[in-house]
């Protein structure tokens, strides 16, 4: 909005300013045919006809000079319009000099006759055109104003319905807990990034509901494997213990606390070698092995078993 402002501004002014000149233009020409036509005509009845003229600029000032820079012709009175040489120059040289001096526009260019050529100064002040920019200024700082205020109330509105779907999403999340992983985030068209993000969400959560409900059979199952051997080891020994046994049946009853008690480290082997591959995350079933190292692992586990037994 500032730029169009601007650019309206420049293009508002520049177009006065050239628009003003050529006015200036046609008013110089036009005194300049009164006074050079071919009847020739008094330069104070030419000044009496200029002031009479309805169309006349305002602070209008008109002077000719001749070849030797006298004044052949000057609607200036009082002086106010500065005569320079160096501009002089140029114009007698072909050029068409534009400039302000104070509140002034001043033109200088030539005007030929059959005869003889002169310079025509032509100055007015363009007072309707900066009250016109004046306004301008004012209506495009009002227009700018305006449009900031309905921009931010516009952006407020949209911006909040464009993160609304980020703000569910956020709230739906606060109230997903360890117990409550069967809740999903509503996923919208699922086609924008937002609904691509819920979709993904969505996914995370699956993965960790069925990771906590594997790891919840898995407790059960392993506390139901330990209760077994632990509860047969209870109970042998509580029956040993109610009066005293003989040697043999100490031992009988000691080999099979043993056996449960190899059952119970067995179990804990196994549970600790799960724990411990589910820790290292996931395997990559594509890696290459050697199966000649599975083998002499496999005979080396066999040998440990063998040697437990023998005992």
């Amino acid at each position: 909005m500032i730029i169009a402002s601007l650019a309206i501004y420049i293009s508002s002014a520049s177009f006065r300013k050239d628009d003003f000149y050529k006015r200036l233009w046609n008013t110089s020409m036009s005194t300049a045919k009164l006074l050079f036509d071919a009847n020739g005509m008094d330069p104070n009845r030419v000044k009496r006809i200029e002031n009479n003229n309805p169309a006349k600029l305002q602070n209008e000032k008109i002077i000719i000079l001749n070849y030797k820079n006298d004044e052949v012709y000057s609607s200036d009175d009082n002086g106010e319009i500065e005569i320079r040489n160096d501009i002089l120059e140029h114009v007698r040289l072909g050029e068409k000099v534009t400039y302000e001096q104070d509140s002034y526009q001043v033109l200088v260019e030539l005007y030929f006759t059959k005869v003889d050529r002169f310079v025509v100064i032509a100055a007015a002040t363009d007072l309707d055109g900066s009250l016109y920019l004046e306004k301008l200024k004012i209506i495009l700082v009002f227009v700018c104003l305006l449009s900031f205020f309905l921009f931010f109330i516009a952006g407020w509105i949209y911006s909040g319905r464009a993160l609304k779907p980020i703000s569910d999403v956020v709230k739906k999340v606060e109230d997903i807990s360890i117990t409550s992983l069967n809740l999903r985030v509503f996923e919208g068209n699922g086609k924008d990034e937002i609904g691509r993000l819920a979709k993904t969400f969505n996914k995370m959560l699956e993965r960790l509901e069925t990771a906590f409900a594997m790891q919840k059979d898995f407790i059960a199952n392993a506390s139901h494997e330990l209760r077994t051997p632990l509860t047969s080891i209870n109970g042998q020994l509580e029956v040993l213990m109610m009066k005293d046994r003989s040697t043999e049946e100490y031992k009988s009853a000691l080999g099979s606390v043993l056996d449960d008690i190899k059952s119970l480290i067995d179990l804990s082997n196994r549970l600790l070698l799960i724990a411990r591959t589910t820790s290292e995350g996931s395997v990559n079933f594509n890696k290459k092995i050697r199966i000649d190292e599975i083998l002499w692992q496999a005979r080396e586990e066999l040998k440990k078993i063998q040697l437990q037994l023998s005992y």
